[in-house]
């Protein structure tokens, strides 16, 4: 790498920044320009661990470990989730960087062993701290809800992200700033976020004396259940030390139902980020008193006029074990057409990402717009909505426009002919 940029990592080093295992004296760093983009150049690695997953699921059980449909609705959220930070800069380094500047009250040096396990400790206490007040706070349930909302528990869920969480998370970080350098949190922001990665599955089982100090996809299933026993419980991101600590933790036991206590039924994307919001906007007009519709917003989504904070035990649905997750019947034909298109979206995501930095603000915007609209489209197709079909014309008409004028292209040239002919095509048949 170029002095001042980003620093290559190895394969070998990639692989390990996803279990938090890059010791201090490989991913220290002087400055922030010089630390790697370890989440992107996990996506390789993404997409083994998936084909991994789907592998071992059949030898166990001999069955996937999810849906078609579910499984592009949570990819769909993790693009969309993605996009803000095509155009700007992320707010957590941008708030961070400021407060590191013209407020820091001493600087801890950056490659020093202990400022990297204290940025660790700091990093996933403040995750731990906005994780349970994104339970306890409807306004910033209604963000982060998007994360529960899938029905499956599998490597695709931890993509499903929320376009507005981060826009309250950063706020926790803040206190490290006054002391711990830019360069040192903006790693451990990163392998906080690539460590959750590979606990969002059910092919591993328990992990002996690790679920004592570590997050382990026993503890995360818990907190991805829909049982009463599972609500609000096992908050920590790498490490579950927080939770038994502060009484929020409960062990794997009776078989975990998976998604949300009241499901949103849909696979469109704009749908599931926004619907909460709706419900929140919707309750703060219709409950009486200017303290309780202030309670609508600040206290727990559960909460009701009478409640406690966080609502009735009582009131959580009772799980039966005979749920059955949203699943709308759609032909099989229309499956294989959107995986086959969302193929082509995250394509043309990957190569705008690789070409941003010589792309026009307004190719980027349109860009951006159409990726959008195709995820929307590919959620509404599996809905099997009426509308659907209507919306897909005008989507491949869009397409072909564009692309024609020169605003598409593949990073696989032999590529461009086939997408042009396949949406033309797709136009005549609808």
């Amino acid at each position: 790498a170029e002095a001042g940029g980003p620093r290559d990592t190895a394969p070998g080093q990639q692989l390990r920044a996803l279990f938090y295992a890059l010791p201090p004296g490989e991913s220290s760093f002087r400055t922030l320009e010089e630390v790697p983009d370890y989440v992107e150049k996990s996506i390789p690695f993404f997409i083994t661990f998936i084909g991994l997953e789907f592998a071992v699921s059949w030898i166990q059980k001999r069955k996937l470990p999810g849906r078609i449909n579910d499984g592009i609705s949570s990819l769909s959220l993790g693009i969309l989730s993605r996009l803000p930070d095509v155009l700007f800069r992320s707010i957590e380094l941008i708030s961070y960087i400021y407060v590191w500047n013209n407020y820091r009250l001493f600087e801890l040096p950056w490659d020093s062993p202990w400022t990297w396990y204290l940025t660790l400790l700091g990093v996933d206490f403040a995750y731990y701290c906005f994780h349970r007040m994104s339970h306890e706070v409807n306004i910033l349930w209604a963000a982060h809800q998007v994360h529960h909302s899938s029905e499956d528990y599998n490597l695709f869920t931890a993509l499903r992200q929320s376009v507005l969480q981060k826009y309250t998370s950063w706020m926790f970080n803040l206190p490290m700033a006054f002391f711990i350098p830019p360069s040192v949190f903006a790693v451990h922001l990163q392998f906080n976020l690539l460590y959750q990665f590979w606990i969002h599955t059910e092919v591993i089982t328990k992990l002996g004396p690790l679920e004592w100090i570590l997050n382990t996809p026993s503890h995360h299933r818990v907190h991805h259940g829909r049982n009463p026993y599972c609500i609000d419980k096992n908050y920590g991101g790498t490490l579950i030390i927080w939770d038994r600590i502060f009484g929020t933790f409960e062990a794997e036991d009776a078989k975990v139902v998976y998604g949300l206590t009241h499901p949103v039924n849909s696979f469109d994307p704009i749908m599931l980020q926004l619907r909460p919001l709706a419900h929140i906007w919707n309750t703060f007009w219709a409950t009486p008193g200017f303290c309780n519709k202030l309670s609508v917003i600040f206290k727990g989504p559960g909460w009701g006029p009478g409640k406690p904070r966080l609502g009735l035990p009582e009131e959580i649905p009772v799980i039966t074990g005979k749920e059955v997750p949203f699943n709308p019947h759609v032909p099989a034909y229309l499956n294989c057409y959107a995986l086959v298109h969302f193929a082509v979206i995250v394509n043309l995501y990957t190569e705008l990402l690789a070409s941003l930095p010589i792309l026009s603000q307004g190719t980027v915007l349109l860009r951006i717009g159409f990726i959008i609209l195709s995820l929307v489209s590919f959620g509404l197709l599996m809905e099997n909505k009426s509308k659907a079909g209507i919306l897909e014309i005008i989507r491949c008409l869009v397409f072909v426009g564009v692309y024609k004028l020169g605003y598409f292209r593949s990073q696989f040239s032999f590529l461009d002919y086939a997408y042009e002919v396949r949406h033309f095509y797709v136009c005549i048949d609808y």
